[in-house]
């Protein structure tokens, strides 16, 4: 214990040296050609240079299988050489498809359209009762002892497709009786300034009180009655007189003297009288220019409407006798003339 206190470590064992260095980790570390430190070291010791560097060789690259065929994607396309979509039979098909799911998809569209208007005008029949029947056309005042005399509503009886149609031969009625009422002043102002016009202000007279009451009867309400129930007669009565009614309007807007139209005629002979009734009859045969062409158009129009449609002039017939044989009326008078002639059949000697 003495030694180990005046070695001056006094943690050491007896008999053990008081010297780190002999420390076997130490011992271990020391310099040797194998572990170089700092002491060891000469810079100006001869040593052979490193080896230069060399670059390595490439390796050789796969060659490609004899039988592998060349790509056809590594082949460019020429600017002008069209690009391959397929053949024209497969995208002719493929068209071909896509028109008839359009062409169905338009049908079911169209049945879809006609199912909601019955059942929007069977549950107006059954809310209502006959109340949402009454007629509701010309929209009189109800204190006026005249009552209207049809029903009409276009929303509720036009299928949708046929709407837009209907209301702008409504309109081309009301414009053209709107015209009528322009033309019988245009007259009168010329009544005023020629007294020998006297014969066409009675005419023009004439004619706003007969074609407003007709036009509406006899056109109107057929292609009404034609385009809610698909009437091929009531198409037929349509065509035959509003094609009459054109004619009457290309006559109205040329405007002969004398016949009671303020057409361009009737307002340049007036021109040298007064300018003023003169301007106002141009005006008029504007409208019914106006009006002319567009009843050429909707004639047209419908008529291609009709067509579509698969009616036939031998349906229109069938309906005509059917509606015919279906009045009572008609078949009262039938009943009574087989009545009366098989009794003189019976009388005679």
């Amino acid at each position: 214990m003495a030694q180990s206190r005046d070695s001056g470590n006094p943690f050491a064992e007896a008999g053990e040296l008081d010297n780190p260095f002999q420390d076997p980790a130490v011992i271990q570390h020391r310099p040797s050609p194998q572990y170089a430190t700092l002491d060891v070291y000469n810079p100006f010791e001869a040593r052979e240079p490193p080896p230069a560097y060399e670059t390595p060789a490439p390796a050789p690259a796969p060659l490609p299988p004899p039988s592998a065929p060349p790509l056809q994607s590594s082949r460019k396309l020429s600017p002008t050489e069209p690009k391959n979509y397929g053949s024209y039979s497969t995208q002719a098909s493929a068209a071909a498809a896509t028109a008839e799911l359009l062409k169905k998809q338009e049908e079911l569209n169209r049945k879809a359209e006609e199912l909601d208007r019955r059942e929007r005008e069977l549950q107006h029949a059954a809310l209502g009762g006959t109340a949402t029947r009454q007629n509701n056309w010309p929209p009189l005042p109800s204190f006026c002892p005249v009552q209207p005399c049809f029903f009409q509503d276009i929303s509720m009886e036009i299928p949708q497709e046929f709407q837009k149609t209907v209301s702008t031969m409504y309109y081309l009625w009301m414009c053209s009786t709107l015209v009528l009422l322009l033309n019988f002043l245009a007259c009168l102002a010329s009544f005023c300034v020629d007294p020998n016009n006297g014969a066409g202000f009675g005419l023009s007279i004439l004619w706003a009180l007969i074609f407003t009451p007709c036009s509406f009867v006899c056109w109107y309400r057929p292609m009404y009655k034609a385009f809610r129930s698909d009437s091929s007669f009531n198409f037929f009565v349509f065509f035959f007189i509003f094609f009459a009614q054109d004619v009457l309007y290309v006559l109205q807007a040329i405007g002969i003297p004398g016949w009671g139209f303020s057409g361009w005629i009737s307002a340049l002979v007036v021109l040298k009288a007064n300018t003023a009734v003169a301007v106002l009859m141009l005006l008029v045969a504007l409208f019914f220019t106006g009006i002319a062409v567009l009843g050429i158009v909707m004639l047209k129009r419908i008529h291609s409407l009709y067509r579509r449609t698969g009616a036939s002039f031998q349906k229109a017939q069938q309906e005509f006798a059917a509606g015919v044989f279906s009045n009572p009326a008609v078949r009262t008078a039938a009943a009574n003339a087989a009545a009366g002639a098989a009794e003189n059949a019976f009388r005679a000697p």
